[in-house]
């Protein structure tokens, strides 16, 4: 069975040959660049260069020969940067900073810094009026596009999965970002014309990048990646009227869309957190999968999902606890971690195994074969 049939199978609800595993399919499924470098010296590969592909988050790029080592069954596609911006990162005292193609400006510290942090937002003191004025990237630019359908032609043509990735963090995510996190909250509350307006832009965009998109790589889509943090530790970020009123309608714009574009694609949908109470929402948006899977955050047990909602929903995720259990146990607590949601997940497909987000920094490489030997043992039909 080749990886492409693997996950096509497993996410329309039935069981392959194994389990997919996925490890840099997507921004929210890679591994930190610390962590990587650990693992390769773990595994006496040596690599004198290591593309770092999300510089906020300081995710790397993982090369083809390690992927096919792990048997990875996914291939992240990644459009380009348009020909009016260039990643630069510049220092500043102690710092490292760079803008993005938003105008949103991130920070890191040079000595042990692990993430860039927002220290920017663009429209923090803008008022409603100003957003048709704001200098919105250019999401037609030809130059996104450039050299990706024989790259994508040439992965599909090997049987991988292809997952391709969006272009923000989301319509509601992206807004928390521009306008800056205290007054999103309070536009959101007291100012919903300018909140639905900078949503509503952002939305726009992401949809000119999925017709550009799906217009040179359609073909070869199996699945879009799409994201809005919606969760916290303890439950959803707004109240669920909130969602329903503001969320609701416009994620279903957005995934009609996508469908429209083409119908047998799978919509993954990310957001970290606790979002069990808007789970039923999600599904009627028409999501097809869910990521991260947080198991550690309030009601978002494996059993239990998988009972109310593996019939509709697949899980790209909540392969192992991420905040306790792969940092910080032994080899065999990992294991025994893994074993615990294979068994919850994986019975009639609708599972794929990917860490809950990203192998964060601390992670022992020890630790990362752990959960690899125990996916090669648990994660056969």
């Amino acid at each position: 069975m080749t990886s492409r049939e693997r996950i096509i199978i497993a996410s329309n609800h039935k069981e392959p040959d194994r389990i997919p595993f996925d490890l840099n399919g997507s921004v929210c499924s890679g591994i930190h660049i610390n962590a990587y470098r650990n693992l390769l010296s773990y595994l006496g590969i040596k690599k004198e260069e290591i593309y770092i592909h999300d510089p906020m988050q300081q995710i790397c790029w993982i090369d083809e020969d390690m992927l096919q080592k792990l048997k990875v069954d996914t291939r992240l596609i990644l459009s380009n940067p348009p020909s009016s911006w260039k990643l630069e990162i510049k220092q500043e005292g102690g710092d490292k900073y760079f803008t993005d193609q938003l105008g949103i400006t991130w920070r890191m510290p040079k000595k042990k810094g692990l993430y860039y942090d927002l220290v920017g937002s663009p429209l923090k003191d803008a008022k409603i009026e100003d957003l048709g004025d704001y200098p919105w990237p250019n999401i037609k630019d030809p130059e996104r596009i450039k050299g990706l359908k024989e790259k994508a032609k040439s992965l599909h043509e090997k049987d991988y999965l292809l997952t391709i990735e969006r272009i923000t963090g989301g319509f509601f995510e992206a807004s928390f970002w521009l306008r800056g996190f205290e007054d999103f909250y309070c536009d959101l509350a007291s100012n919903p014309d300018y909140a639905c307006a900078l949503m509503d832009k952002l939305l726009e965009l992401e949809m000119e990048y999925w017709d550009l998109l799906f217009s040179e790589i359609g073909d070869y889509i199996d699945v879009v990646l799409t994201a809005n943090d919606l969760g916290g530790q303890d439950g959803p970020m707004i109240s669920l009227e909130m969602f329903k009123k503001y969320i609701k309608p416009r994620m279903k714009r957005l995934n009609s869309f996508i469908k429209k574009k083409k119908p047998d694609v799978f919509i993954f949908f990310h957001s970290c957190g606790s979002v069990y109470d808007l789970i039923p929402d999600l599904i009627e948006t028409g999501i097809d999968i869910l990521n991260p899977v947080q198991v550690n955050a309030k009601n978002m047990d494996t059993k239990r999902l998988k009972k109310e909602f593996g019939d509709v929903l697949t899980f790209w995720g909540g392969g192992v606890d991420t905040q306790e259990i792969l940092p910080n146990g032994t080899p065999q607590q990992v294991k025994d971690e893994i074993k615990r949601r294979i068994d919850d997940l994986a019975p009639g497909g609708g599972f794929i195994f990917a860490t809950v987000h990203n192998i964060q920094p601390d992670v022992p490489p020890g630790n990362i074969m752990a959960m690899w030997e125990a996916l090669q043992e648990y994660g056969k039909y």
